[in-house]
């Protein structure tokens, strides 16, 4: 789903827009995701993916405070209410809006989301695993703060998003999440660029997604993902290769799932939906992991492991899906902890990354499915028939004998 765009505050002292977020996605049942909503019973394939035992033996990202800024993120949902800090949450959103009407701002600890996109983003970092589901998040013991700075109508500005990252940086955020981009490409005030210098002098991650502009090839730079030192991720489909809105540009560090991306919702419950939104916090899930691991790593080194051990489709760095498509196991596992990685290099040799053998996400049973329980019943049924059938047949004949030695004597 491509983001819907906002125009600019009227004014010449207007300060810069923030793209506006997707409302609430359909799930892949067809109906429409309301909130709360069902929960998701299988395992999503952004995670069949990956070798979860294999990755959490490394780190699961204890002692590591991940900053979602966002729409907010609701504490309702069973999978969150003890992966959020809300004393250290804020709410940034302005209390009115560019025509002065009141703007419905929710709790002042960013813990209200009535869009659900940043409890979508916060589920896919750090949520708690719990019974009924198969979803969890890459970073399962990391501690999210909630930062709400945008609403479905786009009313943060590039202003306070600065604000909402020297936020997070004060507060103790490791890492930091920014799902959004200023509307139309706009390259924002100073501020913005200052906070996130502010955020990377201090060792804080911060990962950004590139943007959902990408159809026909569309290359623009989009902000705060342009930013050097910042990581921007675009999203990849189920064959490792850039989703067709995906955006691309030499900006573009790597590329992480962003199509059927399961996540949770306000209220409890799973909804699946696509964009870039949704493969940074992936990335932002593996940066968790990694600073959990290394405390002592920079920023910049976090992001060029990350980018070094991501799957590459050719040597070097590839516009479409910058340095390829993250590898979590292989960022925990491929480090040499002395001499960490301080920036990404070109690999020979290198074969295009094989597409993931997963199953496709669904909420509760496929028609496939379905189908082959039915056949399972015919034929369950059938061997019980012939069971049946058979000792009836040998309960008459043994009748027959007995009566028969009767008979004779």
């Amino acid at each position: 789903m491509l983001k819907a765009r906002i125009l600019a505050v009227a004014g010449a002292m207007a300060a810069t827009t923030l793209a506006a977020l997707p409302a609430p996605a359909r799930a892949d049942d067809g109906g429409q995701c309301t909130f709360p909503s069902k929960p998701y019973t299988g395992r999503p394939w952004a995670l069949q993916r990956v070798n979860l035992d294999e990755l959490w033996a490394q780190s699961t990202g204890k002692n590591v405070q991940v900053a979602v800024i966002d729409t907010g993120v609701d504490v309702k949902n069973p999978q969150l209410k003890k992966a959020v800090d809300a004393s250290k949450g804020e709410n940034l959103l302005p209390t009115k809006n560019s025509k002065g009407e009141e703007i419905d701002r929710g709790n002042n600890q960013g813990t209200t989301d009535t869009v659900g996109h940043g409890t979508r983003v916060a589920g896919i970092i750090a949520a708690r695993p719990v019974k009924g589901t198969g979803f969890v998040g890459l970073a399962p013991d990391a501690t999210i703060i909630p930062v709400k700075q945008n609403d479905a109508e786009g009313n943060g500005t590039a202003g306070t998003l600065a604000q909402a990252i020297k936020h997070a940086v004060d507060k103790g955020a490791d890492v930091i999440n920014i799902s959004q981009d200023t509307a139309k490409a706009v390259a924002p005030e100073a501020s913005l660029q200052q906070a996130v210098d502010y955020a990377l002098d201090r060792k804080v991650v911060v990962v950004a997604s590139a943007g959902n502009d990408g159809l026909g090839g569309n290359v623009k730079r989009t902000y705060p993902a342009s930013y050097p030192g910042v990581l921007a991720v675009a999203a990849s489909d189920r064959n490792n290769e850039r989703a067709s809105f995906s955006q691309a540009g030499d900006f573009v560090g790597v590329a992480a799932p962003g199509v059927d991306m399961i996540s949770t919702v306000p209220g409890g419950g799973h909804c699946s939906d696509n964009g870039t939104s949704f493969s940074a916090p992936y990335v932002a899930g593996v940066a968790a992991l990694l600073k959990s691991k290394y405390p002592a790593w920079t920023a910049q080194q976090v992001v060029a492991q990350i980018e070094q051990t991501a799957e590459r489709s050719i040597p070097g760095h590839d516009r479409n899906v910058g340095w390829g498509v993250v590898d979590p196991v292989k960022a925990l596992t491929d480090v040499d902890p002395k001499h960490p990685v301080e920036s990404p290099k070109p690999e020979n040799g290198v074969v295009r990354a094989a597409a993931p053998d997963v199953a496709p996400v669904h909420f509760g049973e496929t028609a496939d499915e379905r189908n082959t329980r039915l056949a399972t019943y015919v034929v369950v049924g059938g061997l019980v028939l012939v069971a049946g059938l058979g000792g009836t047949a040998v309960a008459v004949r043994d009748a027959r004998r007995r009566r028969a030695r009767l008979g004779g004597g």
